[in-house]
C-alpha cells in the first residue's frame, strides 16, 4: 500500500534524502558518539547533545574518552564543519530529527527509571515545532516511547504543542541501539538497525535517517514492536548466561570443567549456541533488560517466572564467586580477613574501558566487607569513577612480578588480552579464574589454579 505524505512529511523526507536535515543526537556516550559519527559520514549535518561539558569540549578538541571507538573518530569530528556538540539544549529547535541515547537504569527495587527519558523529552518540548521526527533509542519497556516519551514532549511544548497532530506535524520512532564495544567484528555502520515508528509515516522517516549512515535498515509495524525486540535479545543472552552459570555451580563439586563441557556441546553444527559462564553480568543492557519486561508484564497482570529465576542466578554470582575465594584460602590456611586479594579486571567485559555495571566493583565491596585487603589491576582502567552504585575511590596497580607476589590471592574478574597471563601464572600465590583466561597454564600453577 502506497502511504500519502502530508506536506510536513514531504518537506523532511526531502531534507533527508538531501542531507539538509540537522540531526541532533541527545547523549554522546557509548551509543550516540558513534551513531552521530555514522550519520555525519552519510552526509547529514550533526549536533551532538550531552549534560556533560567534558565531551563537548572533549570533541572540540579532538580528544578520545571512549578509547574503544578510536582516536581517529575524534580527529574527524573535530575537524567537521558539518558536526558540533553543546550542552546548549535551548538549540534543539534547529534539528529537524532528534534521536535520544541516554541512560535507563534500575531504581533501588530493580523497577524501570526512565527519568532520563522524561526530562530529556521536556527538553525537546520546550523547543517543539512541526516538522521534527524524535527518536528514542535508549532501552526501555514496550509502550515507552507512544506512552511516556510522545506525551511528555507534547506536555512541555504547552501552547504551541496543541496544534501539532501525531504523524502529520510531528513524528515519533524508536530504534533500539545495538552496540557492543570492543566487538571487531561488527560497528555501529555495519549492524543492522531496527525502526518501528508511531505510524507509518514515521516509520518511513526515521528509516529514511538512519539509511544515511546504516548499511541495513530494517523496519517493523510499530515502535512496540522494536521496543519488544531488543528486550528479547537482551533477555535471550540473560537466560541462557544464567543457564550456563547455574551449571558450572552444579558440575564444580563433580569434578567436571564447564568451559570444556560448552565446547563440547558447541561442535553440533545445529541446535546449540555457546554462552560462557562468569562472575556476574555487565554492561548497560544485559544485567537491566529482563528487569523491564518483568516490571511491564506486572502492570498486565502476567509474571514472568523463568526471566525472574534467571535474574536470581545471574545477580547472585558474585556471591557466588566470593564464597569460592574464601573457600581457596581457607584450604591454604588463610581466612578472607586481612588476605590480600587483588582483582585483575575493572571493565565488565575484556580489552574495554567501560565498566557500566560490572561484577567486578560488586566483587571488591563483597570481598572488603568480609575484611579483606583489596586492589584492582585493569590495563584500560586507571582509577575509579563513581557510579550510580559505586564509588570505591582506588587506582589500578602495576601488574609485576614483585606486585603479584604480595597477594595472597589473584581474582580474574575479566580477561583481558593486554594481561601477561604467563607472568600472572608464574608469580601469583593462588588464582581463582571466573573467565577460563588461565587455561593453558594449568600445568604449569597445578594446584595454585581454582575454577569459580
Amino acid at each position: 500500500m502506497t502511504l500519502t505524505l502530508s506536506s510536513v512529511q514531504k518537506e523532511l523526507l526531502a531534507k533527508i534524502e538531501q542531507n539538509q536535515a540537522r540531526v541532533g543526537v541527545i547523549g554522546l556516550g557509548y551509543v550516540g558518539l558513534p551513531l552521530a559519527h555514522a550519520l555525519h559520514n552519510g552526509g547529514l549535518p550533526v549536533t551532538g547533545f550531552d549534560i556533560d561539558p567534558a565531551k563537548p569540549k572533549a570533541l572540540k578538541e579532538g580528544r578520545n574518552y571512549l578509547a574503544h571507538l578510536g582516536d581517529a573518530m575524534f580527529v574527524d569530528l573535530r575537524d567537521s564543519k558539518r558536526f558540533e556538540a553543546t550542552t546548549d539544549f535551548s538549540r534543539l529547535g534547529e534539528c529537524d530529527v532528534i534521536i535520544v541515547a541516554v541512560p535507563t537504569p534500575l531504581g533501588r527495587h530493580h523497577e524501570p527509571d526512565i527519568s532520563y527519558i522524561l526530562a530529556t523529552a521536556e527538553a525537546i518540548g520546550k523547543t517543539l515545532r512541526k516538522g521534527q521526527l524524535i527518536i528514542l533509542e535508549s532501552t526501555t519497556y514496550p509502550g515507552t516511547t507512544r506512552d511516556d516519551m510522545m506525551p511528555a514532549v507534547f506536555k512541555a511544548a504547552g501552547e504551541k504543542g496543541k496544534g501539532l497532530k501525531l504523524g502529520v506535524d510531528v513524528f515519533g520512532a524508536f530504534s533500539p541501539e545495538r552496540e557492543d564495544p570492543g566487538r571487531k567484528s561488527h560497528n555501529t555502520r555495519t549492524i543492522p538497525k531496527l525502526c518501528g515508528g508511531l505510524d507509518a509515516a514515521s516509520t518511513e522517516l526515521a528509516c529514511a535517517v538512519y539509511r544515511k549512515g546504516i548499511a541495513e535498515v530494517v523496519p517493523v509495524t510499530s515502535a512496540e514492536v522494536a521496543e519488544a525486540a531488543k528486550i528479547l535479545e537482551n533477555t535471550f543472552r540473560a537466560v541462557n548466561i544464567a543457564l550456563v552459570n547455574e551449571l558450572k555451580a552444579i558440575l564444580e563439586p563433580m569434578k567436571i570443567d564447564v568451559w570444556e563441557v560448552i565446547r563440547a556441546a558447541a561442535t553440533k553444527p545445529f541446535g546449540f549456541m555457546p554462552f560462557f559462564p562468569g562472575p556476574g553480568l555487565g554492561g548497560h543492557c544485559i544485567p537491566i533488560d529482563p528487569f523491564y519486561l518483568t516490571w511491564k508484564a506486572r502492570e498486565h497482570g502476567r509474571f514472568t517466572r523463568f526471566i525472574e529465576l534467571a535474574g536470581e542466578i545471574n545477580t547472585h554470582m558474585p556471591h557466588y564467586v566470593v564464597d569460592r575465594v574464601a573457600e581457596h584460602l581457607n584450604d591454604h590456611g588463610k581466612p578472607v580477613k586481612d588476605s590480600k586479594v587483588l582483582v585483575l579486571g575493572l571493565a565488565y567485559k575484556a580489552d574495554i574501558d567501560d565498566v557500566r555495571e560490572s561484577p567486578s566493583f560488586e566483587l571488591i565491596y563483597l570481598l572488603l566487607d568480609r575484611g579483606a585487603q583489596v586492589d584492582y589491576s585493569d590495563p584500560h582502567c586507571a582509577q575509579t569513577k563513581a557510579g550510580r552504585s559505586f564509588d570505591l575511590h582506588m587506582k589500578s596497580v602495576p601488574l609485576t612480578p614483585e606486585t603479584l607476589k604480595q597477594y595472597d590471592l589473584v581474582l580474574v574478574s575479566t580477561a583481558h588480552s593486554a594481561v601477561d597471563w604467563a607472568m600472572v601464572a608464574k608469580h601469583a600465590r593462588l588464582v581463582v579464574d571466573t573467565r577460563d583466561a588461565m587455561r593453558k597454564f594449568h600445568g604449569e600453577l597445578g594446584h595454585r589454579l581454582k575454577l569459580a
